[in-house]
């Protein structure tokens, strides 16, 4: 899956997750809500009905009140009266509010249907036996007339507004109380009753609302937070695995399972320092498979990692549980024997493992033969490090590669000489890097119908200051394997193109200058930038320059940039010519003219072309398809007279080897060239040169 994608899963479940927690919120905010609205409103209706009880109980006592203040004034002597009316006009008055207030809280009316309904308060108020209404307002109006009449006799009250009918005509007395009493006492309990059927209902509606919340708990719970916990515990789960593939991956290889470099880095020396405590040997094998590059060519990355896999487990089924197995990276591999024993359990063991890994790899049906090859170093007898170790190893698998692969061969003194060689000679690389001390060897190319000079190839020659002249083939794997290839090749180019700039402002025909180029090199961000730097300042047409690159720089994944860079320089007029064609595995889809503009046959093919039918097929096959497709072509490593008369008949007509002239150093090329200005119409081979 993608990043994109799992990035949109992952916020896609935190808003589920978000979502689902502030409904529950809500949910349940919304119940606790209701519950302490209800919960307030029984509370409220609770202090409704004590203060309609309190009233109630109030009037029942000033009911009483008012008569006995009533009769006390009417008994009492003249200067206790107004102490005793005074406080009669207050019960009176207090009386009548209570009343009032009581209308006004209960809501009754006199007009209401209610009135007939014998368990309602107006049935109290307005409708016999009861009729509390009219008591309450005869003993108000009765009290309040009595007030009236002893305040006139006693002459207290207001001028002029005094009651004139006397206290006899006032009727008080304690059947009205009584019968206000009695009414009163009705209506407390009427209101106590509806009290009680209230906060009934009102209990009843809370406790379905508290089952209610319950059960919204727990759906909440089933439905929301229990798919949630489920899903933040799955998402921990994945998030612990996650933690732990990675722990994994960090000392593993992704692909094979085996550790890898960096674990071997971190433990090599705790397996050394533990071999050293018990006096034991070990062993460092490091395998590489011999033609794992043509397997990904010819069958695809799929069938390369399933070899991979493969070899990984026949190397874990070779040791024992003590010995570690890790893969370096690409095809090389490495196995540390612990308790390795002597040389001879060593060599048997190899036997061993490299005749296990070695067994044909069947993939779809496909039976593949990688090969393998190694190289042993051995703990304390090749080094005492782990370092050293690796590079012993390292250096063994190559001499064992040389030896043309499918053994193993161990490291030795000659080895260990070598290997000092090697160092040296990587230091001494770096020396003429700086020094720009490489030279430039050029070697024409020419057409054998008219002897015209077609091309010129530049090589790269080392004059070693105390060791003379060293080969190509021996500095540059060197200088490759080292990184150092990139800086040999920008001093080989830029002598090149100069030289041949004087060429070109001379007025000397040679061709095409040819300057190889390797895949690194093309990797590098800048070397387009640099090579166009490089023509300009130097002053040669870019459509006079031809690189060479090989087949497996043009099979190379665009996600490396090499092909699209191939392109931009195409386009800048720069030549591509495909290097020893035939001996790689290129697709004839790459093999066009929007892509090449000549292939150049392998020595391999041309040498005793005369002699060998096979390689005579292939020129002639190479030759037809390159001339079908408009592509140019030119046979390398022509050294008889008769080789380039079979290349003549075949129709390959440019050719470059040592029958038409060895490489030669910039000065003796420029007078070759010179000479060739009148160059004749046949070709002819005498002692290695043309004449």
């Amino acid at each position: 899956m993608s990043q994109q994608p799992v990035q949109a899963v992952s916020g896609r479940l935190v808003f589920l997750i978000k979502s689902a927690y502030w409904i529950a919120l809500l949910i349940i905010a919304a119940m606790a809500l209701a519950s302490f609205i209800l919960l307030q409103q029984m509370m409220t209706a609770q202090q409704h009905d004590k203060a309609l009880l309190d009233i109630v109980s109030t009037q029942k006592t000033l009911s009483q009140r008012i008569v006995f203040l009533a009769g006390a004034a009417e008994t009492s002597s003249r200067d206790k009266q107004p102490a005793l009316v005074a406080s009669l006009k207050d019960a009176t008055n207090l009386f009548e509010a209570n009343y009032d207030l009581l209308l006004a809280q209960t809501g009754v009316n006199q007009e209401a249907t209610a009135r007939i309904n014998p368990g309602s308060i107006e049935d109290v108020l307005f409708s016999k036996p009861f009729h509390l209404d009219y008591f309450t307002v005869s003993l108000t109006a009765n009290g309040r007339r009595l007030v009236s009449a002893f305040e006139t006799v006693l002459n207290i009250g207001p001028a002029g507004q005094g009651y004139k009918g006397g206290n006899g005509n006032v009727p008080l007395d304690a059947s009205v109380a009584n019968a206000t009493l009695s009414g009163y006492a009705e209506l407390g309990k009427r209101l106590g009753e509806q009290a009680n059927v209230r906060s009934q209902n009102l209990l009843d509606l809370h406790r379905k609302l508290f089952f209610a919340t319950l059960g919204v708990l727990v759906m909440v719970a089933l439905f929301i937070f229990r798919p949630m916990s489920n899903a933040i515990l799955r998402k921990t789960h994945e998030l612990v695995d996650a933690r732990n593939s990675m722990a994994f991956i960090a000392v593993h290889d992704g692909l094979t399972g085996l550790h890898n470099r960096s674990f071997l880095t971190d433990h090599f020396d705790t397996l050394i320092k533990g071999a050293k405590r018990r006096r034991e040997r070990i062993a460092v094998i490091q395998f590489d498979l011999d033609r794992f590059k043509q397997i990904n060519d010819t069958l695809g990355h799929a069938a390369g990692d399933y070899v991979l896999v493969v070899t990984a487990q026949r190397m874990r089924d070779s040791c024992r549980a003590s010995d570690l197995c890790v893969r370096l990276g690409g095809d090389e591999f490495v196995m540390v024997l612990n308790g390795a024993g002597t040389t001879q359990d060593i060599d048997m063991l190899a036997t061993r493992i490299l005749a296990n890994i070695n067994e044909p790899v069947v993939f779809q049906g496909v039976t593949i033969f990688p090969g393998a090859s190694a190289g042993i170093a051995v703990y304390p007898v090749d080094a005492d490090n782990a370092q050293d170790l690796m590079v012993h190893a390292d250096l063994a698998l190559y001499c064992a590669k040389k030896q043309g692969g499918g053994a193993f061969s161990f490291f030795s003194e000659e080895l260990r000489r070598e290997l000092e060689n090697r160092k040296q000679l990587e230091q001494d690389i770096r020396v003429a890097i700086a020094e720009k001390a490489f030279q430039v060897y050029f070697q024409p190319q020419v057409s054998l119908t008219d002897g015209r000079i077609t091309g010129v190839e530049a090589l790269v020659r080392w004059q070693h200051p105390t060791r003379g002249m060293i080969s190509p083939g021996e500095f540059i794997p060197i200088a490759e394997k080292c990184g150092y290839m990139s800086g040999v090749g920008r001093i080989v180019i830029t002598k090149a193109i100069s030289e041949a700039a004087e060429w070109y402002r001379a007025g000397i025909a040679f061709g095409r200058l040819a300057v190889n180029v390797s895949g690194g090199e093309l990797r590098e961000i800048d070397f387009d930038a640099f090579l166009f730097d490089t023509l300009e300042r130097a002053g040669l047409p870019p459509q006079k320059l031809s690189l060479e690159i090989v087949e497996s720089v043009i099979l190379d994944d665009e996600k490396t940039g090499i092909a699209a860079k191939l392109r931009h320089i195409r386009a800048a007029g720069v030549h591509l010519e495909l290097d020893d064609f035939g001996t790689g595995y290129a697709s004839l889809s790459h093999v066009n003219p929007n892509e090449i503009d000549r292939l150049k046959i392998d020595r391999r093919f041309v040498q005793r072309i005369n002699e060998n039918g096979d390689n005579s097929k292939i020129v002639r096959a190479i030759t037809e398809l390159a001339r079908g497709l408009g592509i140019s072509i030119v046979a390398e490593g022509a050294e008889t007279e008769a080789e380039l008369n079979s290349l003549m008949a075949i129709g390959c007509d440019q050719v470059q080897g040592y029958s038409i002239a060895f490489p030669m150093p910039q000065e003796q090329a420029r007078k070759w060239l010179e000479s060739r200005r009148q160059a004749p119409q046949k070709l002819k081979v005498v002692q290695g040169h043309i004449a």
